[in-house]
């Protein structure tokens, strides 16, 4: 093993550092943070070999663009559909590959998505805050954000050719409506106010990021809720503010608020919620608590699954090639 070094040429707002989370410090008020989406982050580490929840980049729609100085390492780039040039060549994303000194690495948004990870074969070094890199975007506390003239170094790298190639999307996460649990304060808004929830079309607004999603719609009506005192508040919470406009809460949300909640989304919709962009359409579907258990025990089976499937090497180009019946005939002399 040895080590590698890149030079950020140019990184995008919101380009961070994350790994899987700094759990357990919501009570002293601190976010947990890690990625928004937690699937796509996890089959990055996953298809690499490595070991769950290590530091790797998220990457916003506005790209990453690095130069490989020292070294070589193969990587991941998995989540949204975006668009990657590595050394001249053109690919999408969900994609395993090698770069070496002297080339460059270009992810930029493509048809869809809204969020790309690049996870190494290695050790990416980056600041640590109470014992996790993530990063917490509003103060920059963990590893921070990427700033174009920046050095990275990769320890410990290796150069995986078994493992170069596409990587198989996962399969089990469903499309339509987001499932929600309504609560805890729908009895502070008017009845219309719920059904429109539910039934009515929703769309992602350009007030997005880290923290949360505002969303343009009906206009959720309140029933004097906005003297309710501060509680603890989670990722996926549906927070409706006093213009009746709702906002879900994301990785970077703050960990108390005293709008009123009027439904969580489940915490396995999460993930595919935060791959929509400005002007995408959202609907909501309701489940009980007992349903909303049931589905993320299923998908949490599912997932692991997915997760040690990907993780099996494919062997190298000479292997895969003996393993193939490349030979269909012979014509005789």
């Amino acid at each position: 093993m040895s080590d590698a070094e890149f030079t950020v040429s140019f990184a995008g707002p919101l380009v961070t550092f994350q790994d899987s989370g700094r759990l357990g410090n919501m009570r002293y008020g601190v976010s947990a943070s890690g990625p928004m989406d937690r699937l796509s982050f996890d089959a990055a580490h996953a298809a690499l070999g490595n070991l769950a929840g290590q530091t790797a980049i998220e990457i916003s729609l506005g790209g990453l663009i690095l130069q490989c100085r020292v070294g070589a390492v193969t990587v991941a780039i998995t989540g949204g559909d975006f668009v990657i040039d590595h050394a001249g060549h053109k690919s999408g994303s969900w994609t395993i590959l090698t770069i070496e000194k002297g080339e460059r690495l270009t992810i930029r948004a493509g048809k869809a998505g809204s969020w790309a990870y690049l996870a190494f074969a290695g050790n990416l070094h980056a600041r640590d805050w109470l014992g996790s890199q993530a990063t917490h975007s509003p103060s920059g506390f963990g590893g921070g954000a990427l700033q174009t003239g920046q050095t990275l170094k990769v320890l410990q790298t290796s150069v995986r050719a078994d493992r170069l190639g596409e990587v198989p999307k996962p399969d089990f996460a469903p499309d339509g409506p987001f499932r929600v649990v309504t609560g805890p304060q729908d009895r502070h808004f008017a009845k219309e106010a719920l059904n429109r929830f539910v039934t009515d079309q929703f769309k992602v607004t350009d007030a997005y990021d880290r923290m949360g999603m505002r969303l343009d719609g009906p206009m959720l009506n309140l029933e004097d809720a906005l003297s309710i005192p501060s509680e603890p508040i989670t990722r996926g919470s549906v927070q409706v503010s006093g213009d009746g406009v709702p906002t879900v809460l994301l990785a970077d949300h703050q960990t108390t608020g005293g709008y009123p909640k009027i439904a969580t989304v489940i915490s396995c919709d999460t993930c595919r919620l935060t791959q929509l962009r400005s002007g995408q359409s959202v609907r909501f579907a309701p489940v009980t608590a007992q349903k909303a258990v049931d589905v993320a025990r299923q998908y949490a089976t599912n997932k692991a699954r997915y997760l040690a499937q990907i993780a099996v090497p494919r062997g190298t180009l000479e292997q895969r090639l003996m393993s193939e019946n490349l030979i269909h005939g012979w014509i005789g002399d």
